[in-house]
């Protein structure tokens, strides 16, 4: 098994599928057996992997589904790839259904990490190996690894683009003095996310300092994750919250000078409600917004000066680990980790590999997304 790809050498190579040339060339297409479920001798195309995710209604979700069916299958392997539409009862029958007609492995990003107890089960029983693919499953013994970000890492990035963005900290992260104050809100995502808390914890590690100083203010006093967390992440939820916050706390007329968001389409709507209470003019622009994922839209927004930043995390990089895992285990070996401390399901510690991501605003969209191939220039259009 060959070392794992990082993400550079990924973008480096400018394609969706590095590591697929590599896998091939260290045994890749066939199973050598180790999995539990008697894989044991069989070639690459008697073996079925589910792959589980959680939504077509988000743009990355589709890119992760289909880089992992792709690579798969160019390895061989028979892929069952299955979108829930962020409906917890589907996805798990879903599960069901790949456990019941024989896959050798499932690959599961969850809508609800908590929601699959039973399907996990019914996988360990059968000797399915299980990868938490992005959110990590909980509360359950039968997941056999997880791959995803630096969660934690993501929300520093977050929280240091925000106050990039208000001028806090120059593009070396020192402070340049700024004194304010500055108003700005917060926003979390789906509690039912394992990942959420990361984010935004990552967020007011950084954040919390400029609170304590008295040079920002949460204006609404709501700063807890619980209060700001936004159910399955979802745009409309936070334009509505958005709205009511401009109507209860900025109606004497100050001004919200930040918004911590931690998903680009959720951004988008904040920024519809922003723009609805007159945001968005010479006189009132638009106030620092951060985002995630660096969806089109959210490029395009902040290529127009209305959000100022998201974080990039290459999910081709991500659907490379996921299937270097899978191949590894398939062989009877044991995937490359670099994490076995962070992520406690509330069962046990799932060893990990995580990856990095990194921040973009309007100076690098040019250099590390549309050069790199992830964003065509035709879909900035």
């Amino acid at each position: 098994m060959s070392r794992m790809l990082t993400r550079r050498s990924v973008l480096a190579s400018g394609l969706a599928v590095t590591g697929v040339a590599l896998l091939a060339a260290c045994g890749g297409s066939g199973a050598s057996g180790g999995s539990g479920n008697d894989t044991a001798g069989k070639d690459a195309s008697e073996i079925k992997i589910g792959v589980a995710m959680p939504t077509k209604s988000s743009e990355r979700w589709i890119k992760d589904g289909e880089n992992v069916k792709a690579q798969l299958e160019k390895l061989g392997y028979k892929v069952d790839l299955q979108f829930a539409e962020d409906d917890i009862p589907t996805q798990a029958n879903q599960i069901d259904n790949m456990v019941t007609q024989g896959a050798n492995l499932l690959i599961i990003a969850p809508i609800d990490g908590t929601a699959l107890s039973s399907q996990l089960d019914a996988a360990g029983e059968a000797g399915i190996p299980v990868i938490s693919y992005d959110r990590l499953i909980r509360d359950n013994e039968n997941v056999s690894y997880y791959t995803s970000f630096d969660n934690y890492d993501v929300g520093t990035q977050m929280g240091t683009s925000l106050l990039t963005g208000m001028g806090l900290l120059d593009a070396e992260g020192k402070e340049t003095g700024e004194a304010g104050p500055f108003n700005i809100e917060l926003f979390g995502g789906s509690p039912d996310d394992n990942n959420a808390p990361f984010f935004f914890n990552g967020a007011m590690d950084v954040i919390k300092p400029f609170i304590d100083k008295g040079v920002i203010s949460v204006k609404s006093g709501q700063t807890a994750f619980d209060t700001v967390a936004t159910m399955r992440w979802d745009a409309a939820t936070a334009q509505s919250r958005m709205d009511n916050l401009i109507t209860s706390t900025y109606s004497d007329g100050s001004r919200v000078d930040g918004i911590l968001s931690p998903l680009d389409s959720m951004s988008i709507g904040i920024l519809g409600a922003l723009k609805a209470a007159g945001y968005g003019t010479a006189a009132q622009p638009y106030p620092t917004v951060t985002g995630q994922d660096a969806e089109v839209a959210g490029i395009k927004s902040i290529m127009a000066d209305e959000q100022y930043s998201t974080i990039f995390k290459d999910t081709r990089s991500l659907a490379d680990a996921a299937v270097q895992m899978a191949v590894a285990i398939l062989d009877g070996g044991e995937p490359e980790v670099n994490d076995t401390k962070t992520y406690d399901n509330g069962v046990k510690v799932v060893p990990s590999y995580l990856l990095k991501s990194e921040i973009i605003t309007k100076d690098n969209v040019q250099s590390s997304l549309v050069d790199t191939g992830y964003i065509t220039q035709n879909e900035l259009k």
